[in-house]
């Protein structure tokens, strides 16, 4: 099986920047549930279309169609070569438990928590200056995250995967402490 990392982190912890310079600096596949649902709905999978009729009607599409979509997906050449960075999946603990299926291993090789506290995130997201970043949407937000990802959290510190990284600093701050725990991840796997 390929490499496969898991990025998580509160919206507006730089989970977005830093994505982008660990796909830069290891080379792995960025990948998103969402990229993932477009790309098998504009390639006219079974799933895809299946996706596809669920979102038309404005449903959430279910576990069981994720879950097959990242297998198919991670199944891929680009994935086997390079490995992944998986961002937005899983986003459950069933999602976990899936992803430990198809990996046929206990979990991801690593999961990165950005942890940036609440305050700092809630600041970042107002000084933006997005319309939808009201202080109440962030808010609604941002517990909704605490609800959906704290078992998830747990979940990969069960299976030993979990790395928590302060999300506070400079972009190059934040990379730095990045590097250092990839890098020693690398180092577990190839002995």
């Amino acid at each position: 099986m390929p490499l496969v990392f898991v990025i998580l982190g509160r919206q507006g912890s730089g989970k977005g920047t830093q994505a982008a310079l660990i796909v830069e600096r290891y080379g792995l596949i960025h990948i998103s549930t969402g990229d993932m649902l477009r790309n098998a709905v504009e390639a006219g999978t079974d799933l895809g279309l299946q996706a596809k009729t669920i979102m038309d009607a404005g449903e959430l599409v279910g576990d069981d169609i994720i879950n097959s979509i990242v297998a198919e997906r991670l199944e891929q050449p680009d994935i086997q070569t390079h490995g992944v960075l998986l961002d937005g999946f899983p986003r459950t603990t069933t999602q976990a438990d899936a992803l430990a299926r198809i990996l046929q291993k206990d979990g991801p090789n690593l999961a990165i928590n950005l942890n940036v506290p609440i305050e700092e995130v809630t600041r970042r997201m107002l000084d933006r200056g997005r319309g939808d970043d009201t202080a109440e949407a962030i808010a609604r937000r941002l517990e909704l995250y605490e609800t959906q990802t704290a078992p998830l959290l747990t979940w990969f510190q069960n299976n030993g995967c979990l790395q928590v990284i302060d999300g506070r600093g400079s972009e190059q701050e934040v990379f730095a402490r990045l590097v250092k725990i990839i890098n020693n991840t690398y180092d577990d796997i190839m002995g």
